[in-house]
């Protein structure tokens, strides 16, 4: 059987430089991209062999002397195709801001307080059903210079990983009723049609009594659907 794929839909992603998201016209390409070809690699090729379980719960991998700060939340959804099937075995990396919107990096000098007890990275593999599931602490808004007064909304970023040389999706995952969303050149640079696309859902199926609040992002790699990324416009 030969399998056919959808089309992307290259007017549903964001511009690889934005006017009003001034760092894109620092890295984003100013000369016409230059294809590889010739490169195939039938493997995972990005150490889906050393993911572990705990790894998918950011508010014990990071822990030192106590919980982490901030409200609980679980993070789950779906990896899906162009046509709606599951993608198993699909590595899925997320890292994030803590509570205070504080990045444990040297560059974030952003005057929020470290907590010691939440690194802010996690991953995991997708099961046959192409599902992921992550607990974490919901990240807070914080500075970001792009403007006067530039607040980045709460979000989550994503790394999806293929099998094959070159194959990444990054994503971020916003917070529905968001006020900040209406003010963010990210949010903003991408199509209104597919910005939807990107906020998360609130679940009370995903809830868990009296632990944490529950949120679904599904993640479309292909098609009329696809979750927004980078574009080659």
């Amino acid at each position: 059987m030969v399998k056919v794929l959808t089309p992307r839909d290259f007017a549903s992603h964001p511009a690889y430089i934005d006017k009003n998201y001034r760092s894109t016209a620092l890295r984003g390409p100013t000369r016409p991209l230059v294809p590889i070809r010739g490169i195939s690699l039938a493997a995972p090729v990005y150490g889906h062999d050393r993911v572990s379980a705990g790894d998918a719960d950011l508010t014990a991998n990071g822990r030192k002397d106590g919980e982490p700060q901030g409200e609980r939340i679980i993070v789950t959804g779906r990896v899906l195709d162009e046509a709606g099937r599951p993608l198993a075995n699909t590595l899925v990396e997320i890292w994030q801001a803590n509570a205070a919107g504080r990045y444990i990096h040297v560059v974030d000098q952003h005057p929020a307080p470290i907590d010691p007890n939440f690194f802010g990275g996690g991953r995991c593999l997708t099961d046959d059903q192409g599902r992921y599931r992550f607990v974490t602490i919901k990240p807070g808004a914080y500075p970001w210079g792009n403007h006067a007064n530039a607040w980045r909304p709460n979000h989550i970023h994503f790394s999806l990983f293929g099998h094959q040389f070159g194959q990444r999706l990054v994503t971020q995952m916003y917070f529905p009723g968001d006020p900040l969303l209406a003010l963010d050149p990210i949010y903003l640079g991408v199509p209104a049609k597919s910005r939807e696309r990107m906020v998360a859902q609130f679940s009370i199926d995903a809830t868990e009594e009296n632990y944490a609040l529950g949120y679904v992002f599904d993640i479309v790699l292909r098609g009329e659907s696809a979750t927004p990324w980078e574009s080659h416009a």
